[in-house]
């Protein structure tokens, strides 16, 4: 009795421990989780985080009516048990567009996640996204949470769980069901890269509209076929994998552009023009219009509504383009006697048959009743695909027929040219002595004529070149010693010599002597080094220093001279610049100390930076007891010659320094670059 009694209590238990439970390691084939009284869901928004959904207790049981929307998110909750000593691997089937699964992996908590519209490097499945595989620890149970997400259709099938053996049974069982499909998808990619070749050769060779427009109208219809194979299993190709979301966005707008080349494509092939203008006129706009169309829906599908009305909007707009592209064949046929319209006729047969039909099979969704004709993977892209195939076909056999039309019009041109040729023969040859005659002796003379004037035009260039480089030589040698500088520096040597300040004296008119001597030494040199121009700036400075008294400073910063010594400028650049600076805003400030800051940077390039806290520039203008100043000028024009005449270049650049539109100084930079 106690035996019976344990036993009892055991299979009580075990009955307790199954119900609500997924037994992973005696799990059937296949589980459809619609209807499992063992999983439970919640709907809630999209945006709700994982932790909110696992403390709320609104779980109830999943039935199949249960769908996610574009607003809300359903998630389901069951709990999975593996009492096997060794791992189990079960896999859930979705189709939704995105499904998140988080469960517990032994002591790793993981976050899978799978779907048609999860790029391809972060799926859980590369190889299918509706299989997502889950590995349950051995002697473990897990609590397993499934969020399911739509972005444009809702799926037709519940979420199922599938054993090992099932799931590779369900997935060559899908694999074998799109096999043909794929092959066709291959067949025709590879026929359109085929033509595509022989439509770039023609057009790199003749450069002309009709086939720059078949080119288009081939390529786009080969992204086209593309984006079709993204939605198979397909092994090669599946490029748009990596980014799904722009594939949907690209579908719709892609058609319109190859439609919109086609347009573009007949009304050159057939010279619709020639026959009729109105229609030609209707059919470019139309061409236009379909860009246009292609281009908005891309945008506002992809930046604007996310894939929202995409459905919609596809049976809206081929209600309208399908009337209208059956229209505009009739008139093409009444109006236009090309000898081409029968291939037009053909191929817009197959088209619009394949078209009508795909769209009339996407819209009862025949593509989904299982037995039916049209049961197979992307079937309504594929008989719209057969039409286009064939229509390019056609348009082939055209372009082919077209060539030999032409040659046949060149062969024609080309008799009637030899037969003109022949007539105008004798006359050409009674001409063209002539001609040889004249044309001679009139082109001898315009080349003597030429070499005349390009002689005299160079020799002008250059003397008045020299002649510039003179008269501004000789302006900066002026600039360099102003007069009313050497008039103020002799004063002082005699205001020394009368207050019997004898040594400094001396010394002042040594300091002078050796300004003017090295002015003079490098007047006549084209460059110098900065160094040395340096060394006659610091003695200008000294001069100017001991004339105007203590309030005036003046600091030079240097890096270093030694690299100041590689950088070569024209002579007696500065001391202008500097004399200008100190006449024209120290010299007439009223603050109490006048100063005057002078850096050579050699950090990168050389740039040399002259500022002073003087008037400034405006209030140096409107004083009319100052003389006028062409010591900037002067240099400005310097550099240009200088920059004209070297590989390398310097820069002035005159900055005014204020503050609440009260003048502080001046700042000069020139910058030296390669």
């Amino acid at each position: 009795m106690k035996i019976l009694a344990l036993i009892i209590c055991y299979l009580s238990l075990g009955f307790t421990q199954l119900f609500g439970q997924i037994m992973a390691d005696s799990l059937p084939e296949q589980v459809t989780l619609a209807g499992n009284k063992n999983v439970q869901v919640l709907q809630a928004d999209r945006a709700a985080s994982f932790n909110d959904i696992r403390q709320n207790s609104s779980w109830r049981p999943y039935e199949a009516t249960h769908t996610a929307s574009l607003e809300t998110s359903l998630w389901l909750k069951v709990e999975i048990e593996n009492k096997s000593r060794e791992p189990v691997d079960i896999h859930l089937y979705s189709n939704y567009d995105y499904t998140t699964v988080y469960h517990q992996n032994g002591r790793q908590k993981e976050t899978l996640i799978n779907g048609y519209y999860v790029p391809l490097s972060e799926r859980a499945n590369p190889s299918d996204p509706t299989f997502t595989k889950l590995r349950l620890s051995p002697l473990q149970s897990s609590l397993v949470y499934v969020k399911l997400d739509i972005e444009n259709l809702k799926p037709r099938d519940t979420p199922v769980l599938f054993s090992e053996l099932g799931y590779w049974e369900a997935y060559v069982s899908h694999y074998d069901d799109q096999t043909y499909a794929i092959g066709f998808i291959y067949f025709y990619i590879i026929s359109l890269i085929t033509i595509s070749i022989f439509a770039l050769v023609f057009w790199l060779r003749v450069r002309e509209k009709l086939y720059f427009y078949y080119l288009g109208y081939l390529l786009f219809q080969l992204v086209y076929g593309f984006l079709t194979l993204r939605n198979t299993m397909a092994p090669i190709g599946n490029f748009f994998e990596y980014n799904p979301s722009l594939a949907f966005d690209l579908f719709e707008p892609i058609q319109f552009l190859f439609i919109g080349f086609y347009v573009l494509f007949i009304l050159q092939l057939l010279k619709i023009e020639s026959y009729d203008k109105l229609l030609a006129k209707i059919l470019f706009y139309l061409g236009l219009l379909c860009f246009l169309y292609a281009i908005t829906n891309f945008a506002v599908s992809y930046f604007l509504l996310n894939g929202k009305y995409a459905v919609r909007i596809f049976y809206i707009v081929r209600y309208i383009i399908l009337p209208a592209n059956f229209i505009l064949i009739f008139w093409i046929i009444y109006k236009v006697k090309h000898p081409l319209l029968i291939y037009f006729i053909i191929g817009q047969t197959f088209f619009f048959i394949g078209a009508l039909l795909s769209t009339y099979v996407a819209y009862t969704g025949m593509n989904f009743i299982p037995g039916h004709f049209f049961n197979f993977k992307e079937s309504p892209n594929i008989i719209f695909q057969i039409g286009l195939l064939a229509e390019v076909y056609c348009f082939s056999l055209a372009l082919g027929k077209n060539t030999f039309l032409l040659q046949q019009d060149k062969e024609k041109a080309n008799k009637e040219l030899i037969d003109q040729l022949k007539e105008n023969q004798h006359l050409q040859k009674t001409m063209n002595r002539k001609l040889d005659e004249i044309v001679q002796k009139k082109t001898q003379e315009l080349i003597r004529l030429y070499s005349e004037i390009e002689r005299e035009k160079t020799q002008k260039t250059k003397d008045d070149f020299l002649k510039k480089i003179k008269e501004t030589e000789m302006m900066a040698l002026r600039s360099q010693m102003n007069p009313h500088f050497i008039f103020n520096s002799m004063n002082a040597i005699k205001n020394l010599i009368m207050t019997s300040r004898n040594e400094d004296a001396i010394i002042y008119l040594d300091d002078f002597a050796s300004l003017l001597r090295e002015i003079l030494q490098n007047s006549n040199r084209k460059k110098i080094t900065v160094e040395e121009e340096l060394e006659i700036l610091e003695l200008y400075l000294s001069l100017e220093q001991s004339r105007m008294g203590k309030n005036f400073n003046y600091v030079i910063e240097v890096d270093s001279k030694e690299a100041l010594s590689q950088f070569e400028i024209p002579p007696l650049l500065l001391q202008p610049i500097v004399e200008n600076a100190i006449w024209h805003g120290l010299h007439p400030s009223l603050k109490a100390e006048k100063r005057l800051t002078i850096t050579f940077d050699t950090s990168k390039d050389l740039k040399i930076i002259i500022e002073d806290n003087g008037i400034g520039r405006k209030a140096s203008e409107k004083s009319k007891r100052l003389h006028n100043s062409m010591g900037t000028t002067i240099v400005q024009d310097r550099l240009t010659l200088y920059n004209h005449l070297n590989d390398l270049a310097i820069y002035l650049q005159i900055t005014d320094l204020e503050e609440d539109n009260r003048a502080l100084g001046t700042r000069i930079t020139l910058t030296y670059k390669y």
